[in-house]
């Protein structure tokens, strides 16, 4: 009887633990921007963005270059990761680019035009549908990638 008593408290307390994250880490929320580091694939995330065509959307390398101060349609990546953190005060490096993925309207980059690379990016030019194209595994392998554009 001892033993079915012990049992019973022993899977409550699994269970207790399991419904409230239980690991006692203080993790990141899978699929947050805070997680998209640790849980991407820089390697998966490189290959994702040099496609042509991603999802039937143009990939990232028709708009976007990896040369410095080269403006494609979208701004010029290189050296994303050395700036992404002081982008949009109060967001990581990781945060932002997330957003720029997931909602590019909610903070318009700057380097569009060749001519004038100090004017603002224009809104809509991005695909707004990268959230539904996109796992959010495949999102965090893009930014585990594009962090490493140092």
């Amino acid at each position: 009887m001892r033993n079915a008593i012990l049992l019973v408290a022993l899977l409550a307390l699994a269970f207790t633990l399991a419904a409230c994250g239980g690991s006692g880490q203080d993790a990141a929320t899978p699929g947050t921007p805070q997680a998209a580091a640790a849980a991407g694939d820089a390697t998966r995330g490189q290959a994702l963005f040099s496609k042509s065509l991603l999802n039937g959307n143009a990939g990232c390398t028709t708009c976007h270059s990896l040369a410095p101060g080269k403006a494609l349609l979208g701004p010029s990546l290189a050296g994303l990761a050395r700036r992404a953190g002081d982008m949009v005060p109060g967001q990581s490096a990781e945060q932002y680019i997330h957003t720029a993925i997931v909602d590019s309207n909610a903070f318009l980059a700057r380097g569009c035009n060749a001519s004038n690379p100090e004017a603002q990016c224009v809104a809509n030019i991005m695909p707004q549908d990268w959230s539904r194209k996109l796992s959010e595994q495949e999102i965090n392998d893009l930014v585990a990638w594009l962090l490493t554009l140092k």
